[in-house]
């Protein structure tokens, strides 16, 4: 696919080799993507065919053993290589007048071992290729399933939106190519009673292509159902009770807790807490967490965008905090190696250390076993949102369903919505029981400060621990 990435390939290659003349390193990114996305309510069809990708595009990066410099375009030829060059000379000397009389970070020159690699993901249908109107009639189908459920239901909304993009990253010891697919979609069904009206929302997502589309429908009658449970709901009252989480609000506080948190960029500012405790028990002996694009969720890829080949980090170890996640900048400031977590929003912006598929290793329980050990709990499922402080740690989540456990049963009592708050280490030395199979989800994106959006999943298996809700 995207066969303009192989035309500008040898021309890329001399770009390469002339900026080697100067500088000791020199790598550049070549992306090409493809995205769309289709959506169906009351207020009818609508159909984007941007906004879920960074567009077709280069960025050049090269170092002089003092600083860094980056530049991004979204046209090259070879004509343009002197002036390439020419514009990153006069980045580095201002940026090193700028810092005169300052002392600057350490920045190394990143290690270029020899590397060849040529993959893609797969998918049985493409969605582009199944085409509009076919995408139309299923999702609106779907949607027409989840008003039939009852009439208190005020509207269902149905979407998919994917992306397929190939990047190519160069170096003089580097040739990466890699191919990816992914297919979001989610249910969401308003239902009323009275003056009183409630959601529900359903994710799905994907390696792949339109074959999302097989899970939505088998979803969408479960998504209308929660819906109208959600009538019943009332506000919990508020404190600390041991609590069964669903993958989905696991992975919601893997990747708010310890995700952002363990962001080594961040280790490098001195804004993260968890920089202090590393080789320290920070959870209960039942968690590990991992992080890597080696797994198969829809923020998988097999190198980052500095060019590192991506794997999979053990970030706690059995309750130890082992490690952070790093980009190949900060890993090498900090003397680590990188762990190929260096990502771009686009082409168009800066690398920065960034999650990709994270998650909480499973253990041996049940989630029945869970909810018969709690005298007085809640299940709790569909997260909503959440925000944590790395330089305090301290989380905030929301999530929108609480059942009532009572004597070791689910009562059908249900309350909505929660709040769910702690200090990290607090919660997760709380774990007690883990189910033993962890599920990721892959339905969304992660700012970085409320901007700088990626594609990441997470998730994990069921979880017992000791939480506060209000």
């Amino acid at each position: 696919m995207f066969p303009s990435i192989d035309r500008a390939k040898p021309g890329l290659q001399k770009l390469i080799a002339a900026l080697r003349e100067t500088y000791p390193y020199a790598s550049v990114l070549a992306v090409e993507d493809d995205s769309r996305a289709w959506r169906v309510s009351r207020a009818g069809v609508n159909i984007a065919a941007s906004g879920h990708g960074g567009g077709a595009g280069f960025v050049v990066r090269v170092f002089d053993g003092t600083g860094c410099a980056e530049y991004s375009f979204n046209e090259f030829s070879q004509e343009r290589i002197p002036d390439i060059c020419a514009l990153l000379a006069q980045r580095l000397a201002r940026q090193n007048q700028a810092l005169e009389g300052v002392a600057p970070l350490p920045t190394p020159i990143p290690a270029d071992k020899p590397a060849v690699l040529k993959k893609e993901t797969t998918w049985k249908v493409h969605p582009r290729e199944l085409g509009d109107e076919a995408v139309v009639n299923k999702i609106n189908a779907i949607r027409e399933k989840a008003m039939a459920v009852d009439q208190r239901i005020l509207d269902a909304q149905a979407a998919v939106t994917y992306r397929v993009y190939r990047k190519l990253f160069l170096s003089e010891h580097r040739d990466l190519d890699q191919t990816v697919m992914w297919t979001n979609a989610m249910v969401a069904v308003m239902a009323s009673r009275g003056q009183e009206i409630k959601m529900s929302y359903h994710p799905f997502s994907l390696l792949g292509g339109a074959e999302l589309l097989d899970q939505m429908d088998s979803g969408v009658e479960q998504a209308a159902q929660d819906a109208l449970d959600l009538l019943d709901s009332r506000p919990i009252p508020p404190g600390e009770y041991d609590c069964v989480c669903d993958p989905a609000t696991t992975g919601m506080i893997v990747h708010e807790a310890f995700g952002h948190g363990v962001e080594m960029d961040m280790f490098v500012k001195d804004r993260a807490q968890a920089r202090q405790f590393i080789g320290e028990y920070v959870a209960s002996p039942l968690v590990t967490m991992h992080d890597g694009s080696a797994v198969a969720e829809s923020a998988t890829a097999f190198f980052d965008d500095e060019g590192t080949l991506t794997g999979d980090t053990v970030i706690i170890d059995r309750g130890v905090l082992k490690t952070g996640m790093c980009d190949a900048l900060s890993a090498a400031r900090l003397g680590v190696e990188p762990t190929g977590n260096g990502r771009r929003e686009s082409y168009e912006r800066k690398a920065y250390t960034r999650m990709t598929n994270t998650y909480f290793q499973g253990g041996d329980s049940t989630p029945e076993e869970m909810i018969a050990s709690i005298a007085h709990g809640f299940l709790l499922e569909t997260p909503s949102s959440g925000m944590e402080d790395p330089k305090n740690w301290g989380i905030q989540c929301m999530v929108t369903t609480a059942k009532e456990i009572r004597d070791g049963k689910l009562t059908g009592n249900i309350y909505s919505p929660i709040v769910l708050t702690g200090y990290v280490p607090d919660l997760l030395k709380s774990v007690s029981m883990m189910s033993r199979s962890p599920v990721l989800s892959g339905s969304g994106f992660c700012g970085k400060g409320y901007k700088e959006w990626v594609k990441v999943s997470d998730g994990g298996p069921y979880m017992k621990a000791r939480i506060r809700l209000g």
